[in-house]
C-alpha cells in the first residue's frame, strides 16, 4: 500500500501572462479557448530531468525517500507540453508526495510557447494541425510500453486540459488503474463518458471549476448523471472550485485567494485519490 502522512506542496510565484490568445474557430472541437492558453507563468526550479523513455523525450520526477517502484504516474500536459515550467513543477510536487511521475514530451518540443500569447503572427491553426491528440498518442503508447518493460505494473494518470483525452483512453484500454483529471478539453460529452463507464475498471476524479468552456457545468452535470452515485463502480468523484477558470490546476493565478485555494485544492485531492494506486 502507497501510503504518505501529509500531501507536500510547494507555494510558486506568479510571472503573469497576458490573456489575449483567442481561438481561431471557437466553434471547433481541435480550436485552443482562451481558458487552454491563458494564466500565468510559476517561478520555481525544477528538480526533475529529461530522459529518452521508449525512444521519446520525458521528464522524470521522481521521489527523493523510497518508493514503489512498480508503480508510476503518467502526467499528460495542457498544450504548453512537458518543457513548460508550470508542469515541470506541478510533476515535481507529485513526486515529493511518493509517485514516480513521467511527463512524455509528446509535442517534441514543440509546446505552446508562452509568447505566442503576444505574437500576432503565431499561427495558432497550424500549430493544432500538427499537433492533434491522433498524433501524440504513439507518444503515450512508447511510453507506456518501455515503462512496462522496466517493470512497472500499475499506472495512475494525470491529465490536464489537452491531455485528459489519453487519460480517458488509457482508462477505457484498461492500461491505468488510477484516472485523474483537470479541466479537461476534447472530452465527448456524452459519448465518451458513457464509453468510460462501460469500458474501464479505474477510478476517476475530475477536478472541475466554475468557468470552463471546454468542460462546461451541464457537461459536469452529465459526468455526474453517468458516474455518480454509485453508478461506475470502480469510484466516481468530482470536485468543483469557485471562482476558478479552465486552466486553474496548471496556470492559476497564486495571488487571487480563490484560485490558490482552487489549485492547491485540485492538487491535494488528485494526490489522495492517486493513493488508490
Amino acid at each position: 500500500m502507497h501510503e504518505i502522512a501529509e500531501y507536500v506542496y510547494r507555494t510558486h510565484a506568479n510571472i503573469h501572462l497576458p490573456n489575449s490568445f483567442l481561438p481561431t474557430t471557437s466553434a471547433d472541437k481541435m480550436s485552443l479557448c482562451k481558458g487552454c492558453i491563458s494564466g500565468v507563468r510559476h517561478e520555481g526550479i525544477p528538480e526533475g530531468r529529461i530522459e529518452k523513455i521508449g525512444g521519446y523525450d520525458t521528464y522524470v520526477a521522481l521521489p527523493t525517500a523510497d518508493y514503489p517502484k512498480d508503480k508510476a504516474v503518467l502526467f499528460f500536459t495542457d498544450v504548453f507540453g512537458a518543457q513548460f515550467v508550470n508542469n515541470q513543477l506541478l510533476a515535481d510536487d507529485f513526486a515529493r508526495n511518493g509517485f514516480q511521475v513521467y511527463m512524455p514530451d509528446y509535442f517534441h518540443g514543440d509546446g505552446l510557447p508562452a509568447n505566442a500569447m503576444n505574437d500576432d503572427k503565431f499561427d495558432r491553426a497550424a500549430w493544432m494541425a500538427k499537433h492533434a491528440p491522433e498524433t501524440a498518442k504513439p507518444v503515450v503508447d512508447a511510453v507506456v510500453n518501455a515503462l512496462k518493460e522496466k517493470g512497472i505494473t500499475r499506472f495512475g494518470t494525470l491529465g490536464y486540459c489537452y491531455g485528459a483525452i489519453f487519460v480517458f483512453s488509457l482508462g477505457i484500454e484498461n492500461i491505468t488503474h488510477v484516472s485523474v483529471v483537470a479541466h479537461p478539453s476534447r472530452i465527448a460529452v456524452p459519448d465518451d463518458l458513457q464509453k468510460y463507464k462501460a469500458h474501464s475498471q479505474a477510478p476517476l476524479l475530475i477536478n472541475s471549476c466554475e468557468v470552463d468552456r471546454a468542460f462546461p457545468q451541464e457537461a459536469q452535470k452529465a459526468a455526474d448523471d453517468i458516474l455518480g452515485d454509485g453508478k461506475f463502480a470502480p469510484g466516481y468523484e468530482r470536485t468543483y472550485w469557485e471562482g476558478c477558470e479552465h486552466g486553474f490546476a496548471v496556470r492559476g493565478d497564486m495571488s487571487n485567494p480563490k484560485v490558490k485555494a482552487g489549485k492547491e485544492g485540485a492538487f491535494k485531492a488528485s494526490v489522495e485519490f492517486l493513493l488508490k494506486l
